[in-house]
């Protein structure tokens, strides 16, 4: 995370189109390849590729260590790569018939590859959670939609899921705001509670990592503010993934920070280092607002 009294190279976080830069981008540099790590990994991206059914190459040879109980973010222009990347990892792609993975996604310790033909996708999303760009809760009760993820792993026992279901509530912190309503309807809350109850919907199976996808961009600031303090205080338990347009919101919540630019991740970093110091050209670019 970059201190506060830290300046920024850039605050327009404004998005745009998915097309190549307007100007004579013909910079070659290389992607750079990520340093080793000291601090203990969650999971492990290797080599890593992604191509949809008619043979597109979304994902090129990805490498990109996720760090245990700390926040990622994954920032880069509109239409590089960055929720392509995201949604790999927990096989959301494997929804669609045709699309192909190359590369491992190994989690730590147990040195599971999360993309191999040996994981089951379903086992997978329960593992590995995921909350997307806009709320998307169930029609169902407040109760039922954190219970989702429990009934799929098989428990039944109502005392168990009660248990689970408050402690996720609690953890995504709108607990007080919903514990007299549990029984209502997940559609007659606010957005920003919405997500909040997504985000448990999430933490209820006790995932190793949870994916973020752009969470606060359909939020009013109030409600970004909670998400983005509840991000800070889950890290502490969860190891989390963040796609973000903001830059001032990765720099806020995240503890390390990768670039993409056109399917390749061309630097990863710590936080404060990608912001103020980047070393690749096209980073700077992109910081600097000359793209982006």
């Amino acid at each position: 995370m970059v201190d506060d009294n830290m300046t920024l190279t850039k605050t327009n976080t404004a998005k745009v189109k998915a097309v190549e830069p307007d100007f004579d981008d013909e910079d070659t540099t290389p992607p750079i390849k990520p340093g080793k790590e000291r601090e203990p990994l969650r999971a492990r991206i290797e080599d890593f590729s992604f191509f949809y059914a008619d043979g597109f190459q979304a994902i090129k040879n990805v490498d990109m260590p996720i760090l245990d109980r700390k926040v990622t973010a994954i920032i880069g222009p509109s239409g590089c790569g960055k929720s392509t990347l995201l949604r790999s990892l927990n096989r959301m792609h494997d929804l669609y018939p045709g699309n192909r993975y190359e590369g491992r996604v190994i989690l730590e310790p147990e040195g599971e590859n999360l993309i191999g033909p040996e994981s089951d996708p379903v086992i997978v999303r329960l593992r590995v959670g995921m909350v997307f760009q806009k709320p998307n809760p169930f029609p169902k009760t407040i109760y039922e939609n954190v219970a989702a993820g429990l009934r799929v792993r098989g428990i039944k026992k109502r005392s168990m899921i009660d248990e689970a279901v408050e402690n996720a509530l609690r953890r995504a912190a709108i607990w007080d705001e919903v514990k007299d309503k549990l029984n209502g309807s997940a559609y007659d809350l606010s957005g920003g509670q919405q997500q909040r109850l997504c985000i448990a919907r999430g933490l209820a199976p006790n995932p190793e990592i949870l994916l973020l996808d752009e969470p606060t961009s359909a939020l009013d600031p109030i409600a970004t503010a909670k998400v983005e303090d509840l991000v800070q205080e889950l890290s502490e338990s969860v190891t989390i993934v963040i796609v973000t347009h903001n830059m001032q919101q990765a720099a806020r919540v995240s503890h390390r920070t990768a670039f993409m630019y056109m399917g390749e991740m061309m630097e990863f970093g710590e936080t404060q280092t990608i912001f103020t110091n980047p070393k690749h050209p096209r980073t700077e670019n992109y910081i600097t607002g000359r793209y982006g």
